[in-house]
C-alpha cells in the first residue's frame, strides 16, 4: 500500500544521470539518509518551515557547502524526513 504527499515529488529513476532540467520551477532536489541517499524535489515554500530551517543547519554542519551528491544533502532518515515535511501542509 502507497501513499503520496502533497508537496513532494518523487525523483523519477532514469537511466541517464539526474539534471536540473527535471526539477520543477518553484521547487528544488534534495538528497535525504543516513547511508543510502534518496533524491526527493520539493517545494521552496518549506525554506520559511522552522523545522525545515534545523535540517538544513544541521546538513551545513555536516557537509558544510560540499554536498556530494550535487545538491543539499539531509543527513536524517527517510522516515523523519517524511514525518517532518508531512506536517508542512503545502
Amino acid at each position: 500500500m502507497g501513499f503520496r504527499l502533497p508537496g513532494i515529488v518523487h525523483a523519477k529513476k532514469n537511466k541517464v544521470p539526474s539534471k536540473s532540467l527535471d526539477v520543477p520551477k518553484g521547487y528544488f532536489a534534495v538528497y535525504v539518509g543516513e547511508g543510502e541517499k534518496k533524491r526527493f524535489v520539493i517545494p521552496v515554500s518549506y525554506l520559511n518551515q522552522p523545522s525545515f530551517q534545523d535540517l538544513l543547519t544541521r546538513a551545513e554542519d555536516e557537509f558544510g557547502y560540499d554536498h556530494p551528491m550535487g545538491a543539499i544533502t539531509i543527513p536524517c532518515s527517510e522516515n523523519t524526513f517524511l514525518d517532518l515535511t508531512s506536517s508542512f501542509g503545502v
